[in-house]
């Protein structure tokens, strides 16, 4: 029942602002062409990587290397192809949006559960208490203000680290499959998705665990299959966690409690997300633009290719609007603020 009030002055600033810049620059907001190369290098990094780990390599210092590349491999995927793709940021071309999306049911995810949980609830609802999803890690860890209800989350700042690494394993074979079968995630309920959805939630399931253990089986044994699926899958979980706490569970950003009726839906956005590292062109093109995540939540369907160059334009409306608009130097300051926000909660 939570509700936004109407679009104030801030909301048309921010529009006008990036409609002038499209129309001075001339550029497109999607179906940009360094799109495509950039997801045809990351899938062949993918591809290449998987080809040499089963069936190039012979021992296990050669494969470890391999496990690792294919790890951020398939995070880049993540952060950049099915991201833009499930976002309808990819192409104005709903068929290939849908294609782009799908590779994430190709690396064990449902694009359909998946689009329900990020962009319906959490960009509606971002760091609302008991709505937003993705901030609710109990009771394994306790993010949001209180004291923490079980003893163990006093240490949360040391181990949470680790679980965060069976997060891709969790996705894989058990969350889907568990709000498949309620159709509910958190306080939010959801449609049953219609056959086609159906099948291409399965048939990724089936795909992935092909390529993860049939294919491997081949040329492998079971023991040796297993160990590089756990090292593979845990540097693939670590990555996707720790990206995306940086930009909505840190110091900065403010968790907000469920009330009625919520004030402008774009001044939220701003104040319970956080930037970091805009410096680094290496970052921005691995992680897809999601280390500029505050343009990514209020303009979520423009290529991440243009969030460099938009967010000046919104933070100076930022300033123009007083709205804080936080932003972390680097990744390791915004490590280091995630870790001090896990400690400030488990001691509260």
């Amino acid at each position: 029942m939570v509700k936004f009030a109407r679009p104030t002055g801030f909301q048309r600033e921010l529009r006008k602002a990036v409609d002038e810049y499209f129309s001075a620059t001339g550029l497109p907001r999607r179906d940009v062409p360094a799109m495509y190369l950039k997801s045809a290098v990351i899938l062949c990094w993918c591809a290449l990587s998987y080809w040499l780990l089963v069936f190039v390599v012979t021992e296990w210092y050669q494969a470890v290397p391999l496990c690792l590349s294919l790890a951020f491999g398939l995070a880049g995927i993540g952060f950049n192809i099915q991201h833009d793709g499930n976002h309808d940021a990819y192409s104005n071309s709903p068929f290939i949006n849908s294609l782009m999306g799908s590779t994430l049911d190709l690396v064990g995810g449902s694009s359909y559960l998946w689009r329900i949980k990020h962009n319906v609830i959490h960009h509606t609802y971002t760091n609302i208490v008991g709505v937003d999803t993705d901030i609710d890690l109990e009771p394994l860890a306790h993010l949001t203000d209180g004291p923490p209800p079980r003893r163990i989350h006093r240490l949360q700042f040391l181990y949470l680290w680790f679980f965060y690494g069976f997060l891709a394993v969790k996705w894989h074979w058990f969350d889907d499959f568990r709000d498949l079968l309620r159709r509910r995630m958190g306080v939010s309920s959801f449609a049953r998705p219609k056959r086609w959805e159906t099948v291409r939630l399965f048939s990724g399931k089936i795909v992935l665990f092909c390529l993860m253990f049939v294919i491997p089986l081949t040329q492998h044994s079971f023991g040796t299959v297993i160990v590089f699926y756990i090292i593979t899958t845990f540097v693939l979980g670590l990555l996707l966690s720790v990206v995306f706490q940086l930009a909505h569970c840190v110091e900065e950003t403010s968790f907000k409690n469920a009330e009625n009726r919520m004030g402008d839906w774009a001044i939220h956005q701003v104040e319970t997300t956080t930037n970091f590292a805009r410096r680094s062109r290496l970052l921005t093109w691995y992680f897809g633009g999601l280390n500029y995540q505050i343009e990514h939540h209020l303009f979520p369907k423009i290529c991440h290719l243009h969030y460099p160059a938009l967010s000046p334009l919104v933070e100076q409306i930022c300033v123009k609007f007083g709205v804080r608009y936080s932003s972390q130097e680097t990744f390791s300051a915004a490590l280091g603020s995630h870790y001090r926000l896990l400690r400030s909660k488990a001691l509260s």
